[in-house]
């Protein structure tokens, strides 16, 4: 059983304790492994232990949390989508994807700062290319996204957006079409952050002032993308949602349940989670299982209930990317899910337990169970910061 290892401050309710560090018969606990159902247990974790080990197939979720399959119906399409390529074989056309994806935002950018209107067949083309990427197979532009230099200047991670979504969207099983509506949200929905000034929008907002200057680029947004001829009709309504929020705590219009469309209670789940695991000043830098922790207690709040209950299933245990520690001592990244059992992902060696670099990298799939040695499974033992090892995309299968 692959345990997960993380600090007491991090636990939620829900979880299943199955390890400390530090013997049992040192605490009070009279179990063994139990589910985290009050803050008095939190309190005792925390006096006694810096850091547990979970168990996420034990873990419980109350019934009352728990999505509805008509609510679950509701945000779901009916597409079928099979994997039509492997990752080795995708990922350099995700690279391509990604790289023209790139140098439409750095175009878009140039033009709005001028004064300029904005091409929206080549944000449509670079839409298109992402999306057909993901519908091949989605894991291999999440591989990319993640070991792709980290930058919090504005739009630089609009591309990253664009991706997610798309994913997120091919999880729901959205027609490919809206697929494509979805990377183009991504990719122009945060335009009028180049509007605001520089320093504001270098720094982020320090003061309230500031914070309502800044919540002003959603109206900059609505404008350029209503300004743009050529783009679809439904995209600039849509931008206007991304920060809205299920309970009406959101901006600018406070809108609420029903009243914002599925595509935008999709942005503001996935704009939230980028934002969460993005570097300062906008972003906290946090991990994304810390991310998800955030997301999944508003669940019912700031976000519908259904939605974050597949972005966290589409995110997985060991989201694509994650670097993980295993028993043997190696260092691995995740390259793929296995849908079936999540906890036994595709995964690919790239250090030895004594920290030297393996090359070349080796794969495993740790569904089909191979061995550190006779007897003995290989097994994720826990997650490790994304920036413990450093990959150039370039040195996988490019």
């Amino acid at each position: 059983m692959a345990l997960r290892e993380i600090p007491v401050e991090e636990l939620s309710f829900g979880m299943y304790v199955s390890k400390l560090d530090r013997p049992w018969t040192e605490t009070p606990f009279v179990f063994q492994g139990f589910v985290l159902k009050s803050e008095k247990q939190i309190d005792v974790l925390k006096k006694y232990c810096k850091r547990v080990y979970v168990d996420p197939e034990k873990e419980e979720q109350p019934e009352a949390d728990k999505a509805s399959a008509a609510e679950i119906a509701k945000v779901r399409g009916t597409t079928v989508y099979k994997e039509a390529a492997s990752v080795e074989i995708e990922l350099p056309r995700a690279q391509s994807a990604y790289t023209k994806t790139t140098a439409v935002v750095e175009e878009l950018t140039r033009a709005v700062e001028v004064g300029k209107a904005i091409d929206s067949s080549h944000s449509q083309e670079a839409a298109s290319q992402i999306t057909e990427s993901v519908v091949r197979n989605p894991d291999a532009m999440a591989l990319l996204i993640k070991l792709q230099e980290k930058s919090g200047a504005t739009l630089s991670r609009a591309a990253e957006v664009a991706v997610m979504m798309t994913i997120f969207g091919r999880f729901l099983q959205l027609p490919q079409d809206r697929l494509e509506i979805l990377g183009m949200l991504g990719l122009l929905q945060d335009v009028g952050k180049l509007k605001l000034p520089t320093a504001l929008a270098t720094n982020g907002p320090a003061n309230a002032a500031e914070v309502e200057l800044y919540r002003t680029h959603v109206d900059h947004s609505v404008e350029i993308l209503s300004n743009t001829p050529g783009l679809p009709t439904e995209l600039t309504g849509f931008a206007s949602l991304h920060h809205e929020r299920f309970d009406g705590s959101g901006y600018p219009r406070g809108l609420r349940g029903g009243g914002i469309a599925l595509f935008g209670l999709i942005a503001g789940i996935v704009d939230t989670f980028d934002t969460l695991t993005a570097p300062p000043p906008f972003g906290e830098n946090l991990s994304p299982s810390n991310a998800l922790n955030i997301i999944f207690k508003g669940r019912g709040k700031q976000f519908q209930p259904a939605l974050v209950e597949q972005f966290i299933q589409c995110i997985g245990v060991f989201p694509v990317g994650s670097v993980v520690e295993l028993n043997s001592g190696d260092v691995a990244i995740v390259i793929a899910q296995n849908m079936v059992r999540r906890l036994q992902p595709r995964i690919m060696l790239v250090r030895d337990a004594n920290g030297h670099k393996l090359i070349p990298f080796t794969m495993l799939d740790l569904m089909k169970e191979p061995k550190v040695r006779p007897g003995e499974p290989y097994r994720i033992q826990r997650t490790l910061e994304y920036d413990s090892v450093k990959i150039d995309p370039r040195e996988l299968f490019l």
